[in-house]
């Protein structure tokens, strides 16, 4: 990863979809006095460090910033010296395409049954995610609701859209733990997993989400997937400030 950062044309793609994410390689390469081909090189070693992700849209093949490697390097290294200054980081940009679309992915080293479990495990999800169980039944159409102890209601609640044990699961999610997240109403959530060798590709799509979206609402799903990887390969907690914040009383 650090070789594919060294490069400054790369450190400028990164950028540009920090600014504005989900953008055609026509897009990317517009700013740069260079041929489609090499901002396409150069897309491929982001893409091969995990820095990138790309996904089809119809004709159109749209590029995203993945942040969760850059998670799990200041998980590692950063989070006991900066953690205050460095979380502001994770909030990500503010002007975006319409409608809002984020994509995040990881690799594990597990089984997907066993990825699946953690996904829909109420005991293991409050591991990685904030302190947080989900309680549902997986049935396809079923409701879903995501509790925290020291919460007086759900933190949010929604619907199993689609449910395909254990390789997808489609979720749409109403968030109510404020105000701010109340009022944007309904986003969708679509976990993918893809077995590769002796791992899983974990790939997490939020979207659905307004142009006015506030970062509270997507900004936290590296740390999610960093704690959960952790769980996985570890048996260990996450044990960053922000990993710690709202846990478990």
């Amino acid at each position: 990863m650090f070789r594919a950062l060294a490069d400054p044309t790369r450190r400028a793609l990164l950028d540009a979809l920090f600014e504005r994410d989900g953008q055609t390689l026509v897009a990317l390469t517009a700013p740069h006095d260079m041929t489609r081909i090499a901002v396409a090189k150069h897309l491929r070693l982001l893409e091969d460090a995990g820095l990138v992700v790309s996904r089809r849209r119809g004709r159109e093949k749209l590029h995203y910033l993945n942040t969760v490697p850059i998670r799990l390097i200041h998980d590692r290294w950063v989070s006991k010296y900066t953690e205050p200054w460095a979380a502001g980081l994770a909030g990500l940009k503010s002007e975006l395409e319409h409608p809002m679309e984020k994509v995040f992915e990881i690799y594990i080293r597990t089984t997907a049954e066993r990825l699946w479990e953690a996904i829909t495990d109420p005991t293991i999800r409050a591991k990685y995610h904030f302190g947080a169980r989900i309680e549902s039944d997986w049935t396809p159409g079923s409701r879903y609701t995501l509790n925290h102890p020291g919460a007086d209601g759900p933190l949010a609640e929604g619907e199993n859209l689609v449910v395909e044990s254990p390789r997808r699961l489609v979720q749409s999610m109403h968030t109510l733990w404020s105000e701010d997240a109340e009022r944007e109403g309904t986003s969708r959530v679509t976990w993918e997993i893809e077995p590769v060798g002796d791992s899983c590709r974990l790939t997490v799509i939020h979207d659905q989400l307004s142009d006015t979206a506030p970062p509270e609402l997507y900004g936290g799903w590296p740390m999610i997937l960093s704690g959960l990887k952790t769980w996985l390969e570890t048996g260990q907690t996450l044990t960053t400030p922000g990993s710690l914040m709202y846990g478990e009383p």
